[in-house]
């Protein structure tokens, strides 16, 4: 089923609530009226609220319009950036340098803009200890709070407990301040480049 508006002729009602141009109301006018004004402007008549009553019709450049709409829409796609979503493992009973380690991964994950799913996995006897486990969690869900927020709560699942932490940045953002670190970095480092070549010139020893 198509989704294209009806314009010109395809439009048959007897009338239809008139927006001008610029969008301007005209008001409710019959249809073959709105097809003379659309003529005598060189404009096409469309219908943008088909399910009004009566419906709403626009004089404008219909090619124009969908030519516009297709490079807006083409832009959006490439500027979207896919959430990715990560995963980190520990145990109730982690060792303090390796849940450093870890805590290290989920900050560089919540900074590039991804989502971190963090699992506590229980053996044994751990499994009758889950609030070890939901203790790990909170306490890592607080040490990252500046970068991320538990979307997700902390649930059992099977042996497992997860939980969900996501970026308060969204990807695009975070991609976009890497590329703007990237670039002050460069500059930094052509204007240091800069530096020392004078420097060099300045204590070579006159022939």
């Amino acid at each position: 089923m198509s989704t294209e508006p009806r314009i010109n002729e395809r439009i048959r009602v007897p009338e239809v609530r008139l927006v001008g141009p610029n969008g301007e109301q005209v008001g409710i006018v019959s249809i073959g009226d709105a097809l003379k004004l659309a003529q005598e402007a060189d404009l096409d008549l469309v219908e943008v609220a088909a399910t009004a009553r009566p419906p709403v019709c626009k004089l404008m450049d219909y090619g124009k319009f969908k030519y516009e709409s297709a490079m807006k829409a083409r832009e959006a796609r490439r500027n979207q950036a896919h959430t990715i979503i990560k995963e980190i493992k520990l145990r109730p009973k982690i060792d303090p340098h390796d849940y450093e380690t870890k805590k290290g991964h989920v900050v560089r994950f919540l900074k590039a803009g991804d989502k971190v799913k963090v699992t506590i996995m229980f053996r044994g006897r751990e499994q009758s200890r889950p609030e070890l486990g939901f203790r790990l969690l909170q306490r890592l869900a607080e040490d990252v709070t500046e970068l991320g927020f538990v979307e997700s709560q902390p649930k059992q699942d099977g042996r497992n407990m997860i939980m969900v932490i996501g970026p308060h940045k969204k990807k695009a953002e975070a991609k976009a301040e890497r590329a703007a670190a990237r670039s002050k970095g460069d500059e930094s480092g052509d204007a240091g480049e800069s530096l020392e070549q004078d420097m060099a010139q300045v204590s070579e020893p006159r022939q």
